[in-house]
């Protein structure tokens, strides 16, 4: 394992090198996956980074029970990858990937054992518009679980201005705009789990592993569509009183 981590940690900080080559015919399960993540976490809380929160995979669109029914994995957020929205990133630094709007929580208080859909929505204290940016450093050949040890491609977020917490999301409609108008229109029935279960799921995931999720941390709880990285300014609209996130990518 030692030696995927090594390639995996050269694979994040050159994305687009020789390194996810390396890993193309490595198969590791599900929770060794998610161990190695956190392995992988430590090494950049060692390089001097601290976690600003965390994802939850696998709920929405084609990629939904992807990993097998009801499978969950997490994802961390580095606090240096926390990007404010109107803020500018350049394409050629990010390598290849994709925006997607995403819903984002900010915890108010922890959540961790036993979490219930009920202490979710207790523990939130704001919702946001979102972005998630998703880095492409492997390979397409990648095995489900190397994926999960990868961040789930997880390069960091965009986040808005935060609005109230409701629990009235069922059919939250989301859409991104660039320049020329719509780009895509998703809206929740059918698409994405709830989104407080999912923090729920979250909570309770994190705890299987020593973590929890913590008062001040942002959650992004599913993809509302891809993107793919090109120059312009995409904006993200949510309806439901949630309002707008802007990213200039240039």
């Amino acid at each position: 394992m030692s030696e995927i981590l090594d390639q995996l940690w050269l694979t994040h900080q050159q994305p687009g090198g020789n390194h996810a080559a390396a890993l193309a015919d490595v198969q590791i399960d599900f929770d060794a996956g998610q161990q190695l993540q956190l392995e992988l976490l430590a090494r950049w809380q060692n390089a001097g980074e601290t976690v600003g929160g965390w994802k939850i995979g696998m709920t929405s669109g084609a990629s939904r029970n992807a990993l097998g029914a009801g499978l969950r994995p997490f994802g961390f957020i580095l606090n240096s990858r926390i990007i404010q929205s109107g803020d500018s990133l350049p394409v050629a630094s990010l390598f290849t990937g994709q925006i997607e709007n995403e819903l984002c929580f900010r915890m108010q208080h922890d959540l961790g054992a036993g979490a219930t859909r009920a202490d979710a929505v207790a523990a939130t204290g704001a919702l946001l518009p979102a972005f998630e940016i998703n880095q492409k450093r492997l390979g397409g050949s990648a095995s489900p679980g190397l994926r999960v040890a990868d961040d789930l491609s997880n390069w960091g977020i965009v986040v808005g201005a935060p609005a109230p917490v409701h629990d009235e999301l069922t059919m939250l409609n989301v859409e991104l705009h660039d320049a020329n108008g719509v780009i895509e229109s998703v809206a929740s029935p059918g698409h994405i789990d709830d989104h407080f279960e999912s923090l729920a799921t979250l909570a309770r995931r994190l705890a299987e592993f020593g973590q929890r999720l913590q008062a001040g941390q942002y959650v992004i709880t599913g993809a509302y569509g891809k993107t793919p990285f090109a120059p312009g300014t995409y904006t993200g609209q949510f309806d439901c009183g949630i309002g707008d996130v802007t990213i200039n990518l240039v």
